[in-house]
């Protein structure tokens, strides 16, 4: 009977966490930004829609070595909008820039812009290739596997997925842009989607009290550091993409330094998570087989855990920052920087600043919560009556 009573708590309190998310979800989905009408001075006679090319002429563009500039002129047909089915002939400067710039192939799909004169298309821009569709199919295709793989626990792991998203695009980045600080703003929200996350995981119960626990400390050791190794390196926010773009877009007054601090905790806040669930997990496994284990013993069998994971965790957080600079390296030793050079440029320092800090964040995070776990789960009461049992001949 109390199995039955326990598995069905167990049961009550994971359908509450569930609940908690969705009813966040809806309130965060129909919670306004505030910068719902930023794009309000665009004209009005304007609709960006996706089209179809139906064909290319390049006569005009030219080539000079690896650079190609002139005009690409396609024929388009419009797949939505107001003008949908007609076809439209379309322009496509290049610039000279591989970063910026498309060529664009018969039957590939695009985003344009249409702009009307008396409901009339006056004339069609072309954007950039249209990957919203793919976007989606990948995005449903990885809910479905998760899904397919682990079921009920799956389905949770999809609603954290979206709780996250929807807290960083509707409270962090408008919070951010109305000059919230960002290492508070970003703290509270971090702090709030580990509780609802791991809650997500475990249910309402002390093993995810210990998890939570656990994580917060780890990432409270992130920021302090952080906030510390920001300054003692002199990196300036600049250092993030499109950040001076966003000072040019009247925002000039944000503290992207402080933006940047605040992106060290929360970029490892996923790698903390997984790491306290797991040592929380073990642990409590651990104490359900064997119940006569005290406290200290519970968090010795944490620490071993937290141990095993922690090397591979490390170098996680290492390739994740890292592969996005594999250019920039190879850069560097095309043209024979100094590795004097290399190790005092900014960037390399910022992203050592994310490995490094974010790995001491791992390193405080796995005691801690093996200590919380083995506070927590064990149970004294019975480890005293295993001790004090007669033993049986």
């Amino acid at each position: 009977m109390r199995c039955l009573y326990l598995k069905s708590l167990k049961q009550k309190r994971n359908w509450l966490s569930s609940v908690v998310c969705l009813a966040l979800i809806a309130v965060l989905m129909l919670l306004p930004t505030g910068f719902e009408h930023a794009g309000a001075g665009r004209p009005a006679n304007e609709e960006r829609v996706p089209a179809r090319i139906l064909s290319t002429d390049d006569s005009t563009i030219k080539d000079t070595g690896l650079v190609r500039s002139g005009e690409q002129s396609c024929l388009v047909l419009l797949l939505g909008g107001t003008h949908k089915g007609e076809t439209y002939r379309a322009g496509n400067m290049l610039n000279g820039s591989f970063e910026q710039d498309k060529i664009y192939k018969t039957g590939e799909r695009a985003l344009v812009l249409v702009s009307t004169d008396q409901g009339e298309i006056a004339s069609v821009s072309m954007i950039d290739h249209y990957r919203i569709d793919g976007e989606l199919y990948l995005l449903l295709a990885f809910f479905a596997l998760l899904v397919l793989f682990a079921g009920w626990m799956g389905l949770r792991s999809v609603l954290s997925f979206i709780l996250a998203v929807l807290a960083i695009w509707k409270v962090l980045v408008p919070c951010c842009l109305n000059g919230m600080n960002p290492i508070l703003i970003g703290g509270l929200i971090t702090a709030v989607l580990t509780i609802l996350i791991i809650s997500l995981v475990f249910g309402f119960n002390r093993k995810s009290l210990a998890a939570c626990l656990g994580a917060i400390a780890g990432l409270t050791v992130t920021a302090a550091l952080g906030i510390v190794c920001t300054n003692a390196f002199h990196i300036h926010g600049a250092v993030m993409s499109f950040s001076e773009s966003l000072l040019y877009s009247g925002y000039e007054n944000l503290n992207l330094t402080q933006i940047f601090m605040a992106s060290i905790f929360i970029g490892s806040s996923g790698a903390m998570m997984d790491l306290s669930v797991d040592i929380a997990a073990a642990v409590n496994e651990v104490v359900q087989k064997r119940p006569d284990l005290n406290r200290f013993e519970a968090t010795m069998s944490g620490m071993r855990v937290g141990r095993a994971a922690m090397g591979t965790m490390t170098t996680t957080l290492l390739l994740a920052y890292s592969g996005s600079f594999v250019a920039l390296l190879m850069v560097f030793m095309a043209q024979g920087t100094p590795l004097i050079n290399i190790l005092n440029y900014k960037y390399v320092a910022s992203e050592m600043i994310h490995t490094i800090v974010g790995s001491f964040g791992l390193v405080a995070a796995a005691p801690l919560t093996a200590v919380a776990s083995g506070l927590l789960l064990a149970h004294p009461e019975q480890a005293v009556q295993a001790e004090t049992a007669p033993i049986k001949e």
